[in-house]
């Protein structure tokens, strides 16, 4: 069985995801992105990555984490590895603007929206 390599930084929401592994038994590898280093240079391991990163990661300490997964979702797709979640789905967890031009592209109501920059814009 390929072992399957969970990135994320936020501990506390891996807890049923860990919980669910263990029970069927699939060999798994946690790397937190505010705290993993990986060496660039490097073939990645085998396997299949899970990414779970969230774009709130910073409200908890974590300011870089995104960055760092890009980083490392590049280093993996380069490689062609199995990547769930890859760095599109990244793309689309840390802009809200990104999120809805595709549901747009599908058809898929949403609220009306609108985008600011900083408080002044959104106050106005």
């Amino acid at each position: 069985m390929r072992k399957i390599y969970v990135i994320h930084e936020n501990d506390e929401w891996l807890i049923p995801l860990r919980k669910s592994l263990k029970k069927i038994n699939a060999p798994f590898e946690e790397w937190h992105m505010h705290k993993a280093k990986f060496d660039y240079k490097k073939k990645p391991p085998e396997g299949i990555f899970y990414n779970r990163m969230s774009a709130s990661s910073h409200s908890r300490g974590h300011r870089y984490a995104p960055e760092n997964t890009k980083n490392l979702l590049f280093w993996l797709e380069e490689r062609n590895k199995r990547v769930i979640n890859d760095s599109r789905a990244l793309e689309l967890e840390i802009s809200k603007k990104e999120q809805y031009i595709e549901l747009k592209k599908f058809d898929i109501k949403f609220p009306t929206t609108y985008y600011a920059n900083n408080k002044k814009e959104i106050i106005e």
